[in-house]
């Protein structure tokens, strides 16, 4: 868990809130689109939703906008991490 947390406190969200992820990066799209609205839609607006995808959720950007979301994108590692909030 500490390197989620590293992920949620180098974008700048808030640490205090409770942290849920969605792994993404073994499904195919649009399933990553899909199950990352889907789990914002049930979440607390007080938790941080941290997405680990294989590629920069360009489609979700326009969703999350759209919803009033917070975000920011980090790729490294094999990896990119897509750590939302509101």
């Amino acid at each position: 868990m500490a390197e989620i947390d590293s992920y949620v406190e180098e974008v700048g969200a808030p640490t205090d809130r409770p942290v849920e992820t969605l792994d993404a990066r073994e499904l195919p799209p649009p399933q990553p689109l899909k199950n990352t609205l889907e789990r914002l839609a049930d979440l607390d607006d007080e938790v941080v939703l941290v997405q680990r995808n294989d590629r920069a959720p360009q489609h979700l950007y326009p969703q999350l906008d759209d919803r009033g979301f917070t975000y920011e994108t980090i790729e490294g590692d094999g990896q990119v991490v897509t750590v939302i909030w509101r």
